[in-house]
């Protein structure tokens, strides 16, 4: 948490409560002028004194606000969220608070189109204690330079599909790449997900991969399967008989591979196989 003489804006800040009114509470916020925090926000039994932790935004007139609502992500990182509303402003996005989060038209690449999702950075102009959204994500990413150790395990956002394979936004900071050949389960644009680091280039660019170093594949896939099957009731119509292609969309992998790790589970007693089915056993 941040210090509370010093606010962070579109950040969680520990603030000190300075006095009650019948609308609420206003927080101590050291050099700026006192910030409100509507009742509703109020912790039950809170007392003039005590700290609490609170996201700190600007309202429709530039005043900052305090809430105990928490946002889908905070300034300085990407997100991939819907769009609510389109006005003359531009477009605004849902990011998890009441007031949805603006995109102005110059920030966009193309229109954006209500109920879509978009891959956004959020960023707050301190001038005018606005905090606002881009769809031109290029500028706030790979401005330094990466220091990872392969192995390091990352945060992976997925921001798009290519031949090559998925591309990705590392820690908020690096773009890097996750090869088809190393995707053995579904992924999708949006999600956020625990990756390592495979190489650092010398050109600075950055391969992923999906499991630590030294973990086999066949292991991996093992994991995949049984989450597969804990997702869809603990069976799936898939087995011996399935053909390569419906294998290769539900595992990302070759039948093959698909054969040897569901026959190590039957002899390890986790499934049972058919034909055209396999479950889960308990």
């Amino acid at each position: 948490m941040k210090n509370a003489n010093k606010i962070s804006l579109g950040q969680y800040n520990t603030l000190r409560i300075k006095r009650k009114v019948d609308f609420g509470v206003y927080l101590d916020a050291g050099d700026d002028d006192d910030i409100l925090m509507p009742q509703k926000y109020v912790p039950i039994n809170a007392e003039v004194g005590d700290e609490v932790d609170v996201f700190v935004y600007a309202d429709s007139e530039d005043r900052l606000v305090a809430t105990t609502e928490k946002p889908f992500a905070t300034v300085g990182q990407f997100a991939y969220l819907k769009v609510t509303n389109v006005t003359r402003f531009g477009a605004f996005l849902d990011w998890g608070l009441t007031k949805d989060l603006l995109v102005p038209y110059s920030e966009q690449r193309s229109r954006m189109q209500v109920g879509e999702s978009y891959i956004v950075y959020i960023y707050a102009d301190n001038n005018t204690r606005r905090i606002a959204a881009t769809e031109k994500t290029a500028r706030y990413l790979d401005n330094i330079a990466p220091r990872y150790q392969n192995g390091d395990e990352v945060d992976a956002l997925i921001v798009s599909h290519t031949d090559l394979g998925y591309k990705a936004i590392i820690n908020n900071l690096h773009t890097g790449i996750i090869y088809n050949s190393d995707v053995y389960r579904p992924l999708q644009i949006g999600q956020t997900i625990k990756a390592y680091i495979s190489k650092v280039r010398n050109d600075d660019k950055i391969d992923l991969k999906l499991q630590k170093n030294g973990f086999d594949k066949v292991d991996a896939l093992r994991l995949n399967i049984i989450q597969r099957l804990r997702e869809n009731g603990g069976r799936m119509a898939v087995g011996d008989k399935t053909d390569p292609e419906t294998i290769k969309l539900a595992f990302g992998c070759s039948k093959k591979a698909f054969k040897m790790t569901i026959g190590a589970m039957y002899k390890n007693g986790e499934i049972d196989i058919t034909d055209n089915n396999i479950t889960l056993n308990q």
